[in-house]
């Protein structure tokens, strides 16, 4: 079984790495995922018994008095950081500039989806999954859907 210090991918493509005993997480460690994001934690035997969540933007989660993104500032983490940009240039996304998204699909967040396939492919084109009607529908709903046409912003003359 796995000891020491070391790393191990999973086959979602999420890496440990850290300290390891009886072939678990045991001791300090982090998880690092395909997204950027990152979970360093104290475990043992497996489990994070305290830990903190980063996205890959910087944020960092906190589980309590959480002031991003509620009700009164609805800003991007990269608008908080870096300030909003002039009247007229809408940032669409936390990724600035936001991902191109393939013709006729949806960006839901962990991926692509074609709902002419009902695939969801990661941002690396691979399959991840198909939809259910209720994931579906709330895609259709509430994602952001590549353009027919590109538009950026012009400044005037």
């Amino acid at each position: 079984r796995m000891e020491g210090q070391g790393s191990y991918t999973l086959p979602t493509g999420t890496e440990y790495r850290g300290a390891l005993r009886d072939g678990m997480f045991d001791g300090e460690g982090e998880l690092l995922f395909p997204n950027g994001g990152r979970y360093r934690a104290v475990w043992r035997r497996g489990v994070p018994t305290q830990g903190k969540y980063t996205f890959a933007d910087g944020l960092e989660y906190k589980d309590k008095k959480w002031h991003y993104c509620d009700g009164y500032d609805r800003r991007f983490y990269t608008e908080i950081c870096s300030g909003l940009k002039p009247a007229g240039i809408s940032q669409l996304t936390n990724l600035d500039p936001p991902r191109k998204i393939p013709e006729g699909c949806y960006d839901c967040g962990d991926g692509f989806y074609n709902p002419e396939t009902r695939v969801i492919v990661d941002y690396e084109l691979r399959f991840l999954r198909n939809a259910a009607d209720d994931e579906h529908e709330w895609i259709i709903r509430t994602c952001r859907k590549a353009w027919d046409e590109t538009t950026e912003h012009k400044p005037k003359p």
